[in-house]
């Protein structure tokens, strides 16, 4: 395997890491909400594939040689340098978060708006992280099926889910939620 490629999967066992005792505190907790659709677990279970299962098949078989390309160096050092500041902020995103973080459309019972660290920059430091990871992964995983695919299912997933996030904030939060979407940019901040 190509340094890129083990940096990658290096990626994406810190990203395991770091939501692993998050996942573990949070077993049991009562859900006031849940907004879990077909379209939503579809795009998840499409996601999972494109961000692991398909970089396996690419890093451990010929499978997928077809589609590989070359890049210079520098830009496999440039997607390293992205790809760690993806992982960072979905770190930081972590750590302000703390259980308040779901995996899908849910509120919990004493889920709390958190407006403070990276959310006091921008509301949505999940998919500004993600966004960086599907940019770094063409550079790291050269190869049109292995690189790309995680940004085009990405995409779609994106502009559904932050829909479908922001309109149930707004309904859990009210005026303090709507207050907070014209201070904080998206996955920009506001200047």
């Amino acid at each position: 395997m190509k340094i890129f490629t083990i940096i990658y999967f290096i990626g994406i066992f810190i990203e395991m890491a770091i939501r692993a005792p998050i996942r573990r505190a949070q077993r049991g907790d009562a859900k006031s909400e849940q907004r879990i659709t077909t379209q939503e677990k579809t795009l998840l279970g499409l996601l999972f594939l494109a961000m692991f299962f398909i970089p396996i098949i690419y890093a451990f078989t010929n499978w997928l040689d077809f589609a590989n390309y070359t890049l210079p160096a520098w830009a496999g050092w440039l997607g390293v340098a992205i790809f760690v500041l993806a992982l960072f902020i979905f770190w930081r995103a972590h750590v302000d978060l703390g259980l308040n973080w779901s995996p899908s459309l849910e509120i919990r019972e004493k889920h709390e708006l958190i407006t403070k660290g990276i959310y006091k920059l921008i509301r949505h430091p999940m998919y500004a992280s993600q966004w960086l990871w599907v940019i770094a992964q063409p550079l790291l995983l050269q190869n049109w099926v292995a690189g790309f695919l995680n940004l085009l299912i990405f995409i779609p997933f994106y502009f559904l889910r932050v829909q479908a996030e922001e309109k149930m904030m707004l309904d859990s939060f009210g005026e303090e939620y709507k207050n907070y979407m014209q201070k904080t940019g998206g996955v920009i901040p506001k200047f």
